[in-house]
């Protein structure tokens, strides 16, 4: 350490066990600041410390003096500690801001406008657990078709988002609404199998509604089952279809169905973050999202879906554990 930095401090130490003011106070603050400015650790502020407490005092118990040597000590294990810390809050700063930019760009790549389709109403919600979505949500549509996709990677964070970028990119590249679904899903496995990594999977539904003749035909890769709710009946029933995980092998054979809708009747779409939701009792049944869709079945299509997440969100203690991703579309 430079000898004009011990000279200084020396002086104002002797200045303050002498006058003790504020004046003396302010020195030392500003002497801290050079300190910092040239790097000067703890333990060696504490050595200047002691050499001139003893200079200045030289009657100074001995044991006092040595107290000094333990503080050092101390010191030097806590800068290190310290500078450690403060290596991995930047590096938490930085991964943060990483994380951040990749939430933008992933939803500015993968914004998703829900179309308008007359006797039709239609509404979305998504939203992340964290920074970046698993989930996504796809609409398609021409003056009589509607296709709707809802994905949702199994994992997390950056390497989920990139999945759904070939999701995306797999759907553009689709000729319209009228594609059957067997064919949709047939097209993005073969994306997927082909782009993504062995260790990451992809459940997906697919569903395509002819504004015609009023029928929604739909086919799953392995996806958490829509629920269909009839207006007539009042009651709700699954929309079964079996297929394989998207991008497990490149070849799957994936079963269509079709069911025709009346007014009032309404299919909904979701991912597990819906399903799986958990209260401090457990998991919440499936009767009780059920009970919760149906308390509000007469209610817009977006007022629905949103009305659902806050309550589950509520159920929850409003600790979202999984993205939450639900499309609903209701014949008007």
């Amino acid at each position: 350490m430079p000898q004009e930095f011990k000279r200084e401090y020396k002086n104002i130490l002797r200045e303050y066990t002498l006058m003790q003011n504020e004046q003396n106070l302010y020195e030392g603050q500003n002497f801290s600041k050079q300190l910092i400015q040239k790097n000067i650790s703890p333990e060696d502020v504490i050595s200047i410390h002691k050499a001139s407490l003893e200079e200045i005092m030289p009657d100074l118990p001995s044991n006092v003096s040595h107290s000094f040597d333990l503080l050092i000590e101390v010191m030097i294990h806590y800068g290190l500690a310290l500078k450690e810390h403060q290596t991995l809050i930047k590096k938490q700063e930085n991964i943060k801001m990483e994380m951040e930019l990749a939430a933008n760009v992933q939803k500015t790549l993968l914004k998703t406008k829900v179309p308008h389709m007359s006797g039709l109403d239609i509404g979305m919600i998504s939203v992340p657990a964290k920074e970046m979505n698993g989930d996504y949500a796809y609409f398609l549509s021409d003056e009589t078709n509607l296709g709707i996709a809802v994905a949702d990677v199994i994992g997390k964070g950056i390497p989920a988002a990139l999945c759904m970028s070939m999701i995306k990119y797999g759907m553009d590249s689709l000729s319209g609404a009228k594609t059957e679904p067997v064919i949709v899903l047939d097209i993005i496995n073969r994306i997927v199998e082909k782009s993504v990594s062995d260790s990451m999977f992809i459940s997906m539904f697919y569903g395509t509604y002819d504004s015609i003749n009023c029928e929604f035909t739909y086919a799953s890769a392995g996806h958490e089952p829509p629920l269909f709710y009839c207006d007539k009946s009042g009651s709700f029933k699954e929309l079964q279809a079996k297929g394989l995980l998207l991008g497990v092998v490149p070849n799957v054979k994936y079963e269509q169905h079709s069911i025709v809708l009346d007014k009032g009747d309404f299919v909904v779409m979701m991912t597990d973050g819906v399903t799986e939701c958990r209260s401090k009792e457990g998991f919440i049944e499936q009767q009780k999202v059920m009970e919760i869709i149906e308390s509000v079945k007469d209610e817009p299509a977006q007022v629905m879906v949103e009305y659902v997440f806050h309550k589950l969100e509520e159920l929850q203690d409003f600790e979202q554990r999984d993205d939450f991703t639900l499309v609903i579309f209701k014949k008007m």
